[in-house]
Parts: C-alpha cells; structure tokens; sequence
C-alpha cells in the first residue's frame, strides 16, 4: 500500500491536511536556515564590538553597523548609531531594539500553532465522515452475513485522517517547541550583550571631543581583541642584548692616554 493509496482512502480530509502540511514544512524549512545562519555568526560579532569598544567607540559602530543582517548586529549598533545620548537614552534604544528582534524571531509561530490545533481536529473529522458512510450501509438484517464484511474494511481505512493528522501535529509541536528553545536563548544572549555595552558606555563613554583622524588608521578586518593582542606579544618579544653589546669599556680612553705619555 502506497503514500497515494493511503491518501485516496482516507477520505476528503486528507486534501486540507495536506495544505496545512505543506504550510508547517515551509515555516519548518526557513526558520531553520534562519537560526542556522544566527547561531553560527552571533558570537564572533558580540565578541568583537566588546572587544572594540574597551578601545574606541567609533570602531566599535562600525563593526556593528557591517553586521546589521543579523538581530544582533542590528541590537548592538542601535544604540552606538545615536549621536548624543546618555545613559538613560542608551538603555532604551537597547529594549526598543531587543523587543523588535525577538518578535521578529518568532515569525512564523502563530501558522505552527493553527497546524497543530487543527491538524488532529481534521483528521478526527475525516475518521467521523468515514464511519457515517461506513455504517449507513449497514442493515439489521444483513449483520453476521457477508455483506457486512466491507464495514469494517470501511472503519480501518476512516482512521487513516486521524493518523495522518496526529503525523502533521506531532512534526510541527516538535519543531515549535525547538523554535521556542532558540527564542529563549536569544533572551538570554541579548540580556548578557547589553548590559556588558551599556556597563562599558557607563565607564568609558565616547568623548565627542576626541578626533576622528586615528579610527581611520585601524580597519576592521585587522581589529583583535585585547586577549589575542596580549597573546601575540608574547609570541613575538623582541630579542634581549648580547652582553658583548651592552656591557661598558672599561678603558675607553686607553690608546689615547699612552699616545699623549708617549
């Protein structure tokens, strides 16, 4: 028994149970590359506008302003793209922004949920439609007879709907409740980032006075944090004086002297 026989016989409810199919496989398939393309990249641009900004502001914009297509470059450079603010101002375009973001991150959520609300409903239906036909051609005087042997034929193919809609169900709850845990750990993402910018903007705020000419200097592709800066120093100290070299004359107007006695 193939997928195409099974559909045929489980009755006219399998025709919405597979658009509601298709429309949970669609929101399945681009949340994915979604929170792919999010979990491998947040980290690194986190890290570096940090990194950037216990040096210079400026800098530090600009590496969040080249990761606006991601929620958290976008989350990082609303507040640093704001030309005078204070601490106040800081804080509010960081929940402003993180509240845009994660309703954006739930897109999609809403579509999963009427999937998984109507999809058992629609396979129930089907199973009560196929029994309605199944025993309406049942008389009291044809029971225990061969013409009844089709019934119960007729009741085992109206429960296909009811698996085929707790098939569609389970999948999308599944995928939802993953969906959900990323939501969360986004939450917790965000939090963490902004209070460590807003904590560095409070110690250190960005002088308006301070000239521009040095930022240009540095470009960001060969920005590195602190920690590796420390890390290559090491590896690369520069070599110590031979003794030869550093050690005085004692005699330094030696030839002289025995010129001038002699």
């Amino acid at each position: 028994m193939d997928i195409l026989d099974l559909f045929h016989k489980g009755g006219p409810a399998m025709w919405p149970l597979l658009v509601l199919s298709v429309l949970s496989l669609s929101v399945i398939f681009e949340r994915l590359w979604f929170w792919l393309r999010i979990l491998m990249q947040e980290k690194e641009i986190v890290e570096r506008v940090l990194d950037a900004a216990t040096e210079n502001w400026e800098i530090a914009t600009e590496i969040a302003q080249k990761a606006v297509d991601q929620p958290i470059g976008r989350f990082l450079y609303a507040p640093l793209r704001l030309q005078k603010s204070d601490a106040e101002t800081f804080r509010l375009a960081l929940e402003s922004t993180a509240a845009e973001e994660v309703a954006g991150m739930r897109r999609g959520e809403k579509l999963l949920e009427s999937v998984i609300a109507l999809s058992p409903l629609l396979g129930l239906l089907g199973t009560v439609l196929g029994l309605i036909q199944s025993l309406r051609s049942i008389r009291i005087g044809d029971l225990g007879n061969e013409s009844t042997a089709g019934v119960t034929t007729g009741i085992g193919e109206s429960l296909i709907s009811t698996a085929a809609g707790l098939i569609v169900a389970i999948a999308s709850l599944a995928f939802y409740r993953l969906f959900q845990g990323f939501v969360v750990k986004q939450v917790k993402v965000f939090n963490k980032a902004g209070n460590d910018l807003e904590l560095l903007y409070r110690q250190s705020p960005p002088d308006p006075n301070k000239s521009t000419s040095t930022v240009r200097e540095y470009t960001l592709e060969s920005f590195s944090s602190p920690r590796k800066r420390r890390k290559n120093n090491l590896n690369t100290t520069t070599p110590e004086p031979s003794l030869e070299e550093t050690a005085p004359n004692p005699h330094p107007n030696s030839s002289q002297e025995l010129e001038n006695e002699s």
